[in-house]
Formats: C-alpha cells, structure tokens, sequence
C-alpha cells in the first residue's frame, strides 16, 4: 500500500481540467487557476485539501500513520498524506472529493454524462448477457 510520485502524477492529472503548474513557487496541479493537490518532497507527502478542519482533525486522529500536518497547514482544512502509507483508491477519492468542489459546471456535467452513459451501456450489456 503507497502512491508513487509518478502515481500520484498520473492520478492527480486524470482529472478533466487538471493541469501541472506552481503554487507559491512549487509544482503543483490546479484545476483551472485553483490549487488543487501537490507532492511534498520533504516528507515523499501529498498535500489534500478537505472540507474543514474538523474533518482534518478527524483523518488525523483515525489514521495518524497515514494523515498528518505540519505547523504551516495547522490553520487550513488541509492534510498531508504520507505516499508510502496512502494506497491509490484512496488517494483518488480524496481528490475526487476535491475536484467535485472546484471543477467548473460544464466540466462537472460532462463527467456525470459520461458517467452516465457507461453505467447505462453496461446495464444493458448485464440485460442482454
């Protein structure tokens, strides 16, 4: 169970309208102009943002191995997963909790559209079978 960096790449730039780019100097992934994740050198971590600060505190207390924070991300709805500790399925739920808050509209309906689609293809692949 971990994420490698060319993993987390992978993973973090499957998102529609994922781009890699800087965040206060460092290499990050937006979508759009928002900061949406990015790898920490320092500790071979995966900067998350979630959606508030009790939510934080909760992960870091069910799962301190995985989820901690730095004294910089102790005022933000922000936690640091540790790559080696954090498997991929998890990792791209927490960023797709994520991209559904900051992905624009027309990105977020083309996704369920499509999504759509494959649940019904395969529906009626599962009927006929």
């Amino acid at each position: 169970m971990s994420v490698s960096k060319a993993q987390y790449q992978k993973i973090a730039l499957s998102f529609p309208g994922a781009i890699a780019a800087s965040s206060y100097g460092k290499p990050s992934v937006l979508i759009g102009k928002k900061f949406f994740t990015r790898w920490r050198d320092e500790e071979n971590s995966i900067v998350l943002i979630v959606d508030s600060i009790d939510e934080r505190d909760m992960l870091l207390e069910a799962d301190p191995k995985t989820f901690f924070i730095t004294e910089h991300y102790r005022n933000y709805p922000s936690v640091l997963a540790n790559a080696s500790k954090i498997d991929a399925k998890t990792l791209r739920g927490m960023l797709e909790r994520r991209w559904q808050k900051l992905a624009p509209k027309r990105l977020r309906d083309v996704t369920t559209n499509k999504k759509s689609v494959i649940t019904r293809s395969r529906a009626s692949r599962a009927r006929a079978g």
